[in-house]
């Protein structure tokens, strides 16, 4: 696993140790990056289930400001925090322990706008159409931002949630990434 391109292109990541995690594999991250950007001017990006904090730190890589890492796992959050120092990022990080409920609430107190959200899920727990509604519901996105959801292949996420529409979907093999954006007439 490494970082696709940007910054630090070529920089090696290291994984979650066991097999609670299921990093993103280099192939689908590179699509998932040709499908929003490639690169960033600046911004806010929150990575949740944030597992290796590959696409998180991707993102910084391709030019994002400051990301906002979020997982549940003890052995994730030391495997991120020891991705951003071999990449050079950890001023430009927050790392937090929580669940994404907990997390987004926090984000909520905080008044704050992102500008890329990577939803990441475990599959075999899909909560994206909920995540989206909440993140719909409290204008958490800005209003050029973008949601990345990664799910499994056999799961349909709805054309439109609150007030986002999917503007692209792909599939790879047994991974499906659906994009999410401010629908026009909503802003």
């Amino acid at each position: 696993m490494r970082v696709v391109s940007g910054s630090v292109k070529g920089r090696m990541l290291k994984a979650v140790p066991g097999v609670t995690t299921r990093p993103t594999t280099d192939k689908v991250k590179e699509a998932i990056f040709n499908m929003i950007g490639p690169y960033f001017d600046e911004g806010l990006a929150l990575d949740l289930f944030a597992g290796s904090g590959g696409l998180g730190i991707e993102a910084l890589s391709r030019g994002m400001q400051k990301a906002i890492f979020v997982d549940r796992d003890g052995k994730a959050i030391q495997t991120i925090k020891s991705n951003l120092e071999s990449c050079g990022f950890e001023n430009q990080a927050e790392v937090y322990r929580n669940d994404a409920d907990r997390a987004l609430k926090a984000i909520i107190k905080r008044d704050m706008q992102l500008d890329l959200i990577l939803l990441d899920p475990p599959y075999k727990a899909q909560k994206l159409k909920a995540l989206i509604e909440l993140i719909s519901e409290h204008h958490l996105l800005s209003k050029t931002g973008v949601i990345v959801a990664e799910h499994s292949h056999d799961v349909v996420l709805p054309e439109q949630i609150g007030l986002f529409e999917k503007v692209k979907g792909e599939t790879y093999g047994i991974i499906a990434v659906c994009i999410y954006k401010y629908k026009d007439d909503s802003l």
